[in-house]
């Protein structure tokens, strides 16, 4: 049966005791109002209603059975409105991923975006699992290297550069290197991909293969930067992770002309879905914020191909 048609021109009518009456709030002749009613009481095998030439009135079982679906169609009708407020206005909650050290750039500009919309709330899943945004029910994500997932679409957020660096100790000790060619002889301290368990190469120009002796591997970039401001070596890292540092004098930077890798971040988020305004505000706003000078106004799909594999 019509379920939820029959029960609408069941409580209009309920309602003003009279079948013309449902009609004419439903838009509806009187005879469909009556034929609903009808099919109802047939599949439920039970009589709603008293029909007179004049009126009609509920029988004991319509009256238990009309609270009960009024207070559902009360309840459906506030879920439209929750839905249509949700769909015209940013808010609710918003679930979004972003790597290990995503926080260091995106937590600055985190109060600015809620100040702006204070209806939302942020769910932030910090790590550098790759995770699938569609199974883990993920609003958004930041990620940077190559898109190959195509049921994604993404935005560019904007570049960063790496650094190759150290602590001013390590250096005094086992001194700087002069050309990419010394890196041999240091200790280097290396990332290793969580999602794959290699090594992430180092993006320095040389004539040859490079080959680094690793005396620490992480599989996290904080412990990468603990480490090297700790004197373990070498390391090589992304620009904004050891800004701070190097501001502060606890780290150096080496051979900075021979760093030719750079990366680029972006938003994405599952392709094919009706853009929420908590997603869109919050991609338009970081696409502004989070690297000035570079407007990240690029939409693209989800097979565009960025320079570096995913971090």
């Amino acid at each position: 049966m019509d379920s939820l048609t029959g029960i609408v021109a069941f409580v209009r009518s309920a309602e003003a005791l009279s079948f013309t009456g449902a009609a004419r709030t439903l838009g509806v002749s009187s005879s469909a109002i009556g034929k609903s009613i009808a099919r109802l009481e047939k599949a439920m095998g039970v009589r709603l209603f008293l029909r007179s030439t004049r009126k009609v009135r509920l029988t004991a079982e319509g009256m238990v059975f009309f609270e009960r679906c009024r207070r559902i169609l009360d309840e459906l009708q506030d879920a439209e409105a929750e839905m249509t407020r949700a769909v015209q206005a940013p808010r609710g909650q918003l679930r979004v991923s972003v790597p290990a050290i995503g926080y260091r750039f995106l937590l600055p500009h985190l109060k600015a975006f809620r100040d702006l919309y204070p209806e939302i709330t942020l769910d932030l899943d910090c790590s550098d699992q790759l995770v699938d945004l569609v199974e883990a029910g993920i609003d958004v994500a930041i990620r940077s290297g190559t898109l190959a997932d195509s049921r994604l679409a993404a935005r560019r957020l904007g570049p960063f550069r790496f650094v190759l660096c150290a602590s001013p100790d390590y250096l005094r000790e086992h001194g700087t290197p002069l050309s990419v060619g010394y890196l041999e002889r240091h200790d280097c301290i290396r990332y290793c991909f969580v999602t794959t368990g290699k090594l992430m190469e180092w993006g320095v120009a040389t004539d040859g293969p490079l080959r680094l002796r690793p005396s620490l591997v992480c599989n996290n970039m904080e412990a990468v930067l603990a480490a090297t401001l700790a004197g373990h070596g070498l390391a090589y890292m992304p620009d904004f992770l050891a800004r701070d540092a190097i501001r502060d004098g606890a780290l150096q930077t080496v051979l900075a002309d021979h760093i030719t890798d750079h990366g680029q971040f972006w938003a994405v988020w599952p392709s094919g879905r009706t853009l929420l305004p908590r997603v869109r505000v919050f991609v338009d706003f970081m696409a502004t914020r989070l690297f000035p000078g570079d407007d990240g106004t690029a939409a693209v799909a989800g097979r565009q191909r960025p320079q570096r594999k995913q971090r």
